[in-house]
């Protein structure tokens, strides 16, 4: 017996030309996206505190500590009363909010 040809050996050249594309084609990566031409956005969590003032002397309640906190973009706001013991670690992601003995904010500063 003969060993026998392939009938179609084109039809296997394109079949393993086909193979090689599709594997090398998965590699690929793909672009990163085009930059606008706006303005960056802040980074999410990092603590502004430039505009708090206006909170200085008004009530620590939970609208108040809301708007503090979208208004600094802080990731973490900690509420810090007359008895509280705080670290000396800083963070740029928190707002510390200190209160008296009245619930009243005293200060407003990203630490």
């Amino acid at each position: 017996m003969t060993p026998s040809r392939p009938r179609f050996p084109a039809l296997g050249a394109a079949l393993a030309a086909a193979l090689l594309a599709t594997t090398l084609g998965a590699c690929q990566s793909t672009p990163p996206p085009a930059a606008s031409a706006a303005a960056p956005a802040p980074l999410p969590g990092l603590c502004n505190d430039t505009s708090l003032q206006w909170a200085i002397g008004k009530v620590n309640d939970e609208a108040t500590v809301r708007r503090l906190k979208q208004e600094s973009g802080a990731g973490l706001v900690n509420p810090i009363g007359p008895a509280t013991i705080t670290t000396r670690d800083i963070r740029r992601d928190r707002l510390r909010v200190y209160v008296d003995a009245g619930n009243v904010i005293t200060a407003a500063r990203c630490e």
